[in-house]
């Protein structure tokens, strides 16, 4: 078999890997038992910094859908599973170092057992020092199990996770976005309040929630996200931080466009 000639050639042949492929290279280590080792993140290069409460974040952010297996690829329904199984746990700290070394020092990130697991693993027996904003999920009659487990794991933020806080204000339950940045501050963490919409912003504002920040869709093909010149517009208004995500459409945005907002 393929696997079979990798091996024999990789021990039969000074110096064999160095003409085997990567893919093959990490093949081999994983027939072998052997899994890529990990790398401390080195020194941080200087990037462009905005701040939200007493943390100071890098003004270009380590989204984490894609680690998660959350494509939004549109008609491309293979790329979730295909994430599923490239980001292994190796791939993920990979990730996570190559962003501190490039001076990304946040990475907003679900809550759940697995990104706790790997994120204690990251920050302990690799050394990186990544800042955890956490994506969370609130229920309507539960506003603080799934938070708690930020707060209890390291993150220096929380904030509803976006289809959620469009969900609450579409509802008429408002309250709940409160109640949900009232628990987060009583535990010392940032907090903020995460939508695809601008009424959520709006109707947050109005009911004078006063969360640290906002997270808002923003790009130019209308995936998930009002007109972006609007948001821009209302943002001006609003006196707090807010977080852009989805920059990129699903991928539709040419990058240049994206990235110009």
């Amino acid at each position: 078999s393929r696997r079979k000639f990798l091996k024999q050639y990789a021990l039969g042949t000074a110096g064999a890997l160095s003409a085997v492929s990567l893919e093959e290279q990490a093949l081999l280590a994983y027939e072998n038992g052997k899994h890529m080792p990990a790398k401390a993140a080195p020194a941080p290069k200087e990037f462009p910094q905005g701040k939200i409460g007493k943390f100071s974040m890098s003004r270009l952010m380590c989204g984490g859908n894609l680690i998660s297996g959350f494509a939004h690829s549109r008609d491309l329904i293979y790329v979730s599973d295909l994430l599923k199984h490239y980001f292994t746990e190796e791939k993920i700290i990979e990730t996570l170092a190559i962003c501190e070394e490039n001076g990304v020092n946040t990475a907003v990130l679900r809550t759940d057992d697995d990104v706790v697991r790997i994120l204690k693993k990251y920050w302990k027996e690799v050394g990186g020092k990544i800042q955890w904003l956490a994506q969370t999920y609130p229920k309507e009659n539960d506003v603080r199990t799934n938070v708690k487990q930020a707060i209890d794991n390291g993150a220096i933020g929380a904030f509803v996770q976006g289809a959620i806080g469009d969900s609450f204000v579409e509802h008429k339950r408002v309250d709940l976005l409160g109640e949900f940045v009232s628990f987060i501050r009583q535990n010392g963490l940032i907090a903020g309040i995460g939508s695809h919409k601008l009424e959520v912003t709006k109707a947050s504002e109005e009911a004078g929630i006063d969360p640290d920040f906002y997270v808002k869709t923003l790009n130019n093909v209308d995936y998930e996200s009002a007109n972006p010149e609007e948001t821009i517009e209302y943002m001006k208004k609003v006196e707090k931080p807010w977080i852009a995500f989805k920059v990129l459409g699903a991928g539709v945005t040419d990058p240049r466009r994206g990235f110009r907002y």
